[in-house]
């Protein structure tokens, strides 16, 4: 019995060497084939083009193709789920933001990943502001005048979302200025503006990528920027707190982050990868022609801040007397 336990002994030491050179080759010769980057939005939101653009760069960086696959719905979760249940080797990666690993556990009932546990945190990659627009036949063209006219007609304003930044933004925005404001989800933010500038919709927070040319053309309004402090992405934007809104300030994080148990030199390989990237001034200058704050640091910041943005998600979430759906 002794030497049977031995021998079961010694084959699983084997085993675990054995899987440990395998990993160990693995990370030494990756990449060697295509790497997907799997998006929770649709072709044309904020992080898709703002991803496609950073790519290009890790393609060549890599030297090796980059597949990007748009798997909107469901709040992102779809995405999520398929990464997090998707072999640990660096093939297939999310680019995400904080609807999935700061809103989704305080907006869902049933979540079908763990930000966290079910997670590798590869890098950040920056920040994209969102901001409130509106259909031009709305008579208001300042956030105290749009306030003004929600109070004088109860339920006449209704505001669009297709992420969980428009929509903690839209109920904030509800509860704080005391208006009552009609909620239409979408999948992703295009559709959702496309109703907003037909005038199906009265207004909607959007990534200011995706809002700004429709602004440009006059298409829509915009009123004021979500952070606390204006934005120098569109500096003549007031923020909502400056426009007369209380306890205002929300912006959208983007990062990349792949399934749990990626082994270790993979994610140094990429965080490195990256943060050359987004960090590279006329790459940055690029990304803020496109409405985000590119910036980055380590994994473990990354992991860091992901867990200090669940703690604040869940009070905007709370403040906002948002139920879970």
């Amino acid at each position: 019995m002794l030497s049977s336990l031995i021998r079961t002994l010694r084959a699983a030491g084997a085993a675990a060497l054995c899987l440990a050179a395998a990993t160990s080759a693995q990370a030494d010769n990756y990449p060697s084939k295509n790497i997907t980057l799997v998006l929770p939005f649709a072709a044309g939101s904020g992080t898709d083009t703002t991803t496609r653009l950073i790519s290009q760069h890790l393609s060549q960086a890599l030297g090796v193709g980059i597949v990007i696959e748009n798997k909107a719905g469901a709040n992102g979760m779809i995405a999520a789920t398929y990464v997090a249940r998707a072999a640990p080797d660096g093939y297939t990666l999310l680019v995400t933001t904080n609807t999935t690993h700061s809103a989704n556990p305080y907006l869902l009932k049933s979540l079908t990943y763990d930000p966290v546990k079910d997670f590798t945190p590869i890098a950040r990659t920056g920040d994209l502001p969102f901001m409130l627009v509106i259909n031009p036949e709305v008579p208001a063209k300042t956030v105290a005048e749009l306030v003004a006219y929600g109070k004088a007609n109860p339920g006449k304003l209704s505001y669009a979302s297709g992420s969980s930044s428009a929509i903690v933004s839209g109920a904030t925005f509800a509860h704080n200025a005391g208006l009552d404001l009609l909620h239409v989800p979408y999948k992703s933010s295009p559709p959702a503006l496309n109703d907003v500038m037909g005038g199906r919709v009265s207004m909607m927070f959007v990534d200011i990528l995706t809002g700004l040319p429709h602004v440009q053309g006059n298409a829509l309004r915009a009123l004021a920027v979500t952070t606390k402090d204006r934005s120098p992405l569109v500096p003549n934007l007031p923020s909502m707190q400056e426009a007369g809104v209380p306890d205002f300030d929300i912006s959208s994080w983007q990062g990349y982050f792949g399934p749990a148990g990626m082994p270790k030199e993979i994610v140094t390989r990429l965080n490195a990868e990256i943060r050359k990237i987004v960090e590279k001034p006329e790459i940055k200058a690029q990304l803020a022609t496109l409405g985000m704050d590119a910036f980055s640091g380590t994994p473990e910041q990354l992991g860091t801040f992901v867990n200090e943005q669940l703690v604040l998600w869940e009070k905007l979430i709370t403040n906002a007397k948002i139920e879970k759906q």
